[in-house]
């Protein structure tokens, strides 16, 4: 049975109890957007009308009591599974037939890699607030059991706008805060600065365990188009690379890294500028994305390691993993 009403409708019950937020507006524009692909692809418009009232009442959820997130916080599958929310509503973003997902290789050694009870940390570019959901979703047929395995370091904006938290809920996150914000809030950076001092603290205890993945996107940020309107890789942070090297050689458990490439940013484009605010506009499309897990990492051997210059060492190996991350990046397709 094909449903009448268009989707934004979905969320006039919801808006009574929390009238004149702004993010009923922001949601009603993803919804037109969202509405316009299930048409053109021909799929289930009252299958994904239950999926969509379900997102517009965690978004009110959030509106009017806000999740707080630990400094770790583990999926949360039960009583409402949003890890699985969050697969179904990006899902018919992705244009799976030409999408690619390489490295399949690395994927394996990766998959070997944590059976031992070693980690891994994967040093990646970052493009839409949905990078989490389209990984898991190229990894979910032939990689199930590791989609769901890895935890990511994440900013607070995925914790705090009310429409990304019902995703965040369902992915495992190491909550920090960017430095960017710092300066935006000096009177919140103390705040701040001792959250991510527990976050790293947190980090480097689940390091201990052993058989953990965590992915970092050592940016800070996502990749935007430049000035001739193509989206490139943002230089990765020296500091987030040397923090996440040093937890993974402090760990009890040994730890290896590997590189990602990724390429989501037609699925879900950010604002063309950085936005403080929150409450961004969300412009969805069906889109082709692409992934290439590189091969592990030689931390101690690249190009000028054998520099004495220690500021100089840890300058070259943020430029080598940066490289190998925008060289598999600029080899996807178009």
């Amino acid at each position: 049975m094909s449903i009448k009403k268009p989707f934004k409708d979905i969320i006039k019950p919801f808006e009574v109890e929390a009238p004149g937020n702004k993010y009923w507006k922001i949601m009603e524009g993803f919804l037109d957007n969202f509405e316009k692909i299930i048409s053109e692809k021909g799929l289930d418009k009252e299958f994904y009308e239950t999926h969509l009232t379900d997102y517009a009442r965690q978004v009110l959820r959030q509106i009017k009591s806000p999740y707080e997130f630990e400094a770790y916080h583990e999926a949360l599958r039960a009583p409402f599974d949003h890890f699985a929310l969050g697969l179904t509503l990006f899902r018919p973003l992705i244009d799976f037939p030409r999408s690619k997902l390489f490295g399949k290789e690395n994927l394996d050694a990766i998959v070997s890699i944590l059976e031992k009870k070693e980690n891994v940390i994967i040093f990646a570019n970052h493009q839409t607030e949905a990078d989490p959901q389209a990984i898991n979703l190229l990894l979910e047929k032939q990689f199930p059991s590791l989609s769901e395995k890895i935890a990511y370091v994440a900013g607070e904006r995925v914790v705090t706008d009310a429409l990304a938290v019902p995703f965040s809920l369902g992915i495992n996150l190491f909550c920090v805060y960017s430095k960017k914000y710092f300066d935006v809030y000096p009177d919140r950076k103390t705040k701040m600065l001792e959250h991510n001092k527990q976050t790293m603290l947190r980090l480097g205890q689940h390091l201990d365990e052993g058989g953990k993945c965590i992915m970092i996107f050592p940016s800070g940020g996502r990749d935007r188009p430049d000035e001739n309107k193509i989206v490139r890789v943002a230089n990765f942070d020296q500091q987030s690379i040397e923090l996440m090297y040093l937890l993974g050689r402090k760990a009890k458990s040994l730890t290896h890294y590997f590189p990602l490439a990724l390429s989501t940013h037609d699925m879900l484009p950010p604002p063309e500028d950085l936005q403080i605010d929150l409450g961004e506009k969300r412009s969805t499309n069906e889109a082709a994305i692409y992934l290439d897990f590189g091969k592990e990492i030689d931390m101690e051997n690249f190009p000028n390691s054998d520099t004495t210059d220690k500021a100089e060492r840890k300058s070259f190996r943020a430029q080598y993993i940066y490289g190998l991350v925008s060289d598999m990046y600029r080899n996807f397709p178009g």
